[in-house]
């Protein structure tokens, strides 16, 4: 039997067993021992880690591809992976990279200097052959690269156009992570369909909406995984994730709704939880609209009870926000910063002293995605806030990838906010694609609400090329307090990962990356 008719077996066994309402042990015993079957929160929508932004399409990629550098296990610290170690010039502008041999990618490719080359140019130059096969939203985070030389064919060597504290950090996410140039020549702008890496799982299959399946690479650099294969399906309903975790139906669930935590507590399953760098927050439309206004803005923050969000909505699974730095980043965080409190008085006022007593308001909100807290209870109860405070607020819903698509490209003319959460790996990098000017959508960024002060701008520009990392934190903390103020965002939850997984898993463990990295989970 081949590994697709097992997982195909496998798939249509739990499908069937949690319609008859079976319970666990019979699902159990039809369950392939080294086959792990992981409950994704939605779609992937591409698996070109260059063309994504999606923590929910990184926990498939981090398992097929591999960077020059990774997350040190349990850490945000960088160590080496397909380069073994690097040198930086004395000014902070040229990295030199010595390159692992004799791996491969997964459709026989050599990785190699020219390879790394490919990659980084395919995305940063426009004059690039397979430049058209992007648009590659998080480039942003290699802009400094002013050239990648293949100096030899163990040898790369990046110049940057100025000191870039982020760089290593950047190239251990997912955005660094290295395709087969083979597989981009051979499938062009379908290789996120069809993608091959040199990481410990290799792509077998994808069915729209049914599975993403991978396998085993038996010659990987790091050591073969334990598993045969990973089976990562949609299952976009939170109700649903956990009906089918309780049935047997799949191995490990991640984004556990709160309310169904106490599901878990007994015999049979293990919770996961792991802090991390995380901030939930909503956009508000900063261009056009009621929320053009200052005032506006910091009054939607008074009006939103974000304590009974996080105590009442998300069971106590995280903390106020105070800022757009989440506290994870602790010698970035301005700890002097105190979260906007409830004071629906407060909030009226100021919508009385703006005129937008009585304001009409569009609302977009997600069924589920990334990190997104149970977006939708947690729409509705900002809603009620809001409209108790005197405006007007039309909530329209959307999956996740239609969200994206509608979020992303900007608000204007559609709506006036909207739910966001980010997952990051240096405080760097929100403000920077997300709270600049030179960040706004028709610029390539995602400042969907148009925010812009131009000393925020001053001061994201000069933390990220400042060598001394007590320097990147003052101008990080004077940031905060000026985002705090100018309230671009509603600043809502920092947020506790978690995840369930049966009694048959073993050796897993959540990062603070919040992906997912199952080279050396078990499977009995």
């Amino acid at each position: 039997m081949t590994l697709l008719d097992l997982t195909r077996r496998t798939l249509m066994a739990s499908a069937a067993a949690l319609a008859l309402g079976l319970g666990a042990a019979p699902v159990a015993a039809q369950t392939p021992a080294n086959v792990l079957i992981v409950g994704q929160i939605a779609e992937p929508k591409a698996l070109d880690p260059a063309a994504v932004t999606a923590v929910n399409d990184f926990r498939i990629l981090m398992n097929v591809f591999d960077g020059l550098v990774r997350y040190k296990d349990g850490t945000l610290e960088v160590e080496p992976a397909l380069a073994t170690e690097w040198t930086i010039s004395e000014d902070g502008t040229v990295y030199t990279f010595t390159l692992r041999e004799g791996v491969r990618f997964h459709d026989g490719a050599p990785f190699d200097a020219a390879a790394v080359k490919f990659n980084f140019d395919r995305m940063l130059d426009e004059t690039h052959p397979y430049h058209d096969t992007g648009p590659f939203p998080l480039a942003f985070f290699f802009s400094a690269v002013e050239s990648v030389e293949a100096v030899d064919d163990r040898t790369v060597q990046f110049t940057l156009n100025a000191p870039y504290a982020p760089f290593l950090s950047n190239l251990a996410y997912p955005t660094g992570l290295l395709v087969s140039p083979l597989s981009v020549e051979t499938h062009g702008a379908d290789v996120g369909r069809n993608p091959a890496g040199t990481g410990p799982f290799r792509f077998v299959e994808w069915r729209s909406n049914e599975a993403v399946v991978v396998e085993a690479n038996a010659d990987y650099w790091d050591g073969a995984p334990a598993l045969e294969a990973v089976v990562f399906r949609p299952i976009t309903d939170a109700n649903t994730r956990t009906a089918e975790m309780l049935a047997g139906g799949i191995d490990l669930m991640v984004e556990v709704p709160p309310v169904a935590l106490s599901e878990f507590a007994g015999d049979g399953f293990t919770v996961h939880e792991q802090a991390g760098p995380h901030v939930w927050f909503l956009i508000l439309n900063a261009k056009e609209g009621p929320f053009a206004d200052k005032r506006v803005r910091q009054a939607a923050n008074y009006a939103i009870n974000k304590e009974a969000l996080v105590n009442d909505v998300l069971e106590g699974t995280a903390e106020v926000a105070a800022g757009p730095t989440p506290p994870a980043f602790a010698w970035a965080y301005n700890e002097a910063l105190e979260p906007y409190p409830y004071d629906p008085d407060k909030a009226r006022a100021l919508l009385a002293e703006a005129g937008a007593e009585g304001a009409e308001l569009t609302f977009y909100v997600t069924e589920g995605g990334s990190g997104m807290l149970d977006p939708v209870a947690m729409g509705t109860a900002i809603q009620a806030d809001l409209t108790a405070v005197g405006l007007n607020v039309r909530i329209e819903t959307y999956e996740w990838n239609t969200f994206l698509g509608e979020v992303n490209p900007g608000l204007e003319g559609k709506a006036d906010m909207a739910e966001m959460a980010w997952m990051t790996n240096d405080p760097d990098t929100l403000p920077f694609l997300a709270l600049r000017t030179e960040a706004w959508p028709d610029k390539g960024g995602f400042n969907s609400g148009y925010y812009s002060n131009p000393e925020v701008d001053r001061l994201l520009e000069a933390a990220r090329v400042a060598t001394d990392q007590d320097e990147r934190a003052r101008l990080y903390k004077e940031m905060q307090a000026i985002v705090q103020e100018d309230a671009p965002w509603v600043f809502v939850a920092n947020w506790k990962q978690n995840a369930v997984t049966n009694d048959r898993v073993g050796n897993f463990a959540l990062q603070p990356s919040f992906f997912l990295l199952l080279d050396e989970v078990v499977k009995n």
